[in-house]
């Protein structure tokens, strides 16, 4: 199975799903406008309004009302006032492809090392059409602004070396893709990750030019881009092949001119990539039965019951086959796709049929899967939050609900550092600025982090700060700081009473990775008042993990192919 799968016509045959134009067209409607709005979406610059939406799409405000308000229930989309936004879980459609495909696995270990080995950007690229979508990406440690494009990029074959290598195993319908798109748009305005050309090259000198750099590619088995696709960068790619030797994806490392010349960076770079590359097919065709996924719930719920007619059950009915498809390497049989989406066998059969000619899944034999067309879908914009960008919201949130202050903070040494917050205009709101930092050993933020820790390691840091009483009722003993972590980790969160001020309770929650161990802590800060601790902790302690739990499961989309977004 080749996990770089062109968008313009899949080849296998389409048996399983053959059905009358009249039935896909039950599906086509709303999945297919929902589809165009999340691109909208995921192309803009910034936030919209639904009347921006119907004056792009040119549907009626009521039909993109409907479709915003489905899309907004299934968590693609949020709203910020009258605004619209992407939402994280709208990344689960290219972790599905990514799953399929098997790229996710295979090329972890490959991008980590080669970072660090060539201390410079290195990604993954595949072609999607007749161009080359970035699908992983690793910076080396310590960078302070990372090089590179982000996952879910386009690029334009004939600017990217890796585009070049990929191209070697083009057949005629994708050179004929690319002249047309070439004459649509010469000067790759359609390519908001490069700079617009100032000016193109006739078709004619394009064409050669590009088939000589195709040429030099097959024959050395590599491709160097010298500025071509910005000013200032150069790049080295070599191919990862499949068995019978086509080029499925290539592996690239980019550099600015102020560090290597094209030249330099080839003799420093080709022998890493060129091990990397076999490495990586090796793992992705390996002959190891796929591991089998725990059964999960399906993907589809209806929610017209609760919503009425604002729901389209067609829209959230193909979204669902399109994320079921991502549950297992290789792709699914229309049978197992059927089961994991919850849906009907005729249902899931036409959302297919649906998606395949929109260019989002392919069929391998019995098999179906996403192509890299769904990256499009807003992952690349996505693909840059950060956990302050994704916590900030669900902050602001829970503020609102309690009427407190609210924040989120992570382990830095022994101290906590706020990432997130959310102030309210209570009198006795703490006066605390994102990047503060407090000890860690006196705050419900701290004492939760901590407790995740390996005791000597917990003991350890502590010590660092060399704990003092800030107030009379700060713990400073050894003795009684262990108990108390020891207490947070089993209960699951940590109460403050008046120990890093006086007058200030708090409370907080640990904020877990989808390995389970703790990233941060979220907490609300509140005056300390005549009701007891115990008090608090009932009446807040519902709400506080609830918020965790939204952020963690933000966090785990975003993050599920966290070793490929390692800037």
């Amino acid at each position: 199975m080749a996990p770089g799968v062109p968008r313009a016509a899949p080849t296998a045959s389409a048996s399983v799903v053959a059905s009358s134009a009249g039935s896909a067209a039950e599906a086509a409607g709303p999945l297919e406008r929902g589809l165009a709005v999340l691109r909208i979406m995921a192309d803009a610059s910034h936030s919209m309004r639904p009347g921006d939406l119907a004056r792009a799409t040119g549907l009626a405000r009521s039909a993109v009302d409907r479709i915003t308000a489905t899309l907004t229930h299934l968590d693609y989309l949020r709203t910020e006032g009258r605004e619209l936004v992407l939402a994280p879980r709208l990344m689960e459609f290219g972790n599905a492809y990514l799953d399929a495909s098997g790229l996710s696995r295979a090329l972890r270990p490959s991008l980590e090392h080669l970072a660090r080995a060539l201390d410079e950007s290195v990604s993954a690229i595949v072609l999607d059409g007749c161009d080359a979508r970035i699908v992983g990406r690793a910076v080396p440690p310590g960078r302070v602004i990372p090089l590179g494009f982000r996952v879910g990029d386009l690029l334009p074959a004939e600017r990217c070396a890796a585009g070049a290598v990929l191209a070697t195993g083009w057949q005629s319908g994708t050179y004929d893709a690319w002249r047309a798109r070439r004459a649509a748009d010469p000067l790759d305005a359609g390519f908001p990750a490069v700079p617009t050309r100032r000016a193109a090259p006739g078709p004619e000198q394009a064409e050669a030019d590009f088939a000589a750099w195709i040429a030099a590619a097959e024959a050395n088995g590599w491709a160097l881009d010298d500025q071509l696709v910005a000013p200032g960068l150069v790049a080295v790619a070599v191919p990862v092949r499949d068995p019978d030797g086509r080029p499925v994806c290539a592996i690239s490392v980019l550099a600015h001119t102020s560090r290597h010349s094209g030249d330099e960076l080839r003799e420093h770079a080709l022998a890493a990539l060129t091990r990397a590359a076999q490495s990586t097919a090796a793992e992705l065709y390996s002959t190891s039965p796929a591991a089998v996924p725990p059964p999960a719930a399906p993907a589809y719920t209806d929610a017209k019951p609760e919503l009425g007619p604002s729901f389209l059950q067609a829209l959230a009915r193909g979204l669902a086959v399109l994320t079921a498809l991502g549950r297992q390497r290789g792709g699914l049989t229309l049978a197992e796709a059927a089961e994991a989406a919850g849906l009907s066998y005729p249902s899931t059969r036409r959302n297919l049929l649906t998606l395949r000619q929109l260019g989002y899944v392919a069929q391998h034999g019995r098999r179906f899967l996403p192509t890299p067309r769904v990256l499009e879908l807003g992952y690349a914009r996505l693909f840059t939050l950060t956990l302050a960008d994704i916590a900030q919201p669900h902050i602001a949130e829970l503020a609102g609900q309690v009427k407190e202050s609210a924040s989120l903070a992570v382990l830095d040494g022994a101290e906590v550092r706020y990432v997130a917050r959310a102030a309210t205009e209570q009198i006795t709101s703490a006066r605390i600025a994102l990047g503060t930092r407090l000890p860690a050993y006196a705050t419900s933020m701290g004492r939760t982090l901590l407790a995740d820790l390996p005791e000597a390691e917990r003991m350890e840091r502590i010590g660092a700060l060399l704990p003092r009483a800030l107030t009379p009722h700060t713990l400073t003993s050894p003795h009684a700081l262990a108990a108390a972590l020891d207490r947070t980790a089993r209960e699951g969160y940590a109460l403050v009473e008046q120990e890093l001020e006086a007058g200030l309770r708090s409370l907080a929650v640990p904020v877990r990775d989808r390995n389970g161990r703790t990233v941060a802590a979220v907490n609300v800060a509140l005056h300390a008042g005549p009701e007891p601790p115990e008090h608090t902790r009932d009446t807040l302690l519902p709400v506080l993990r609830a918020c965790a739990a939204r952020i963690e499961s933000d966090l785990a989309v975003v993050f599920a192919n966290a070793l490929l977004q390692t800037g």
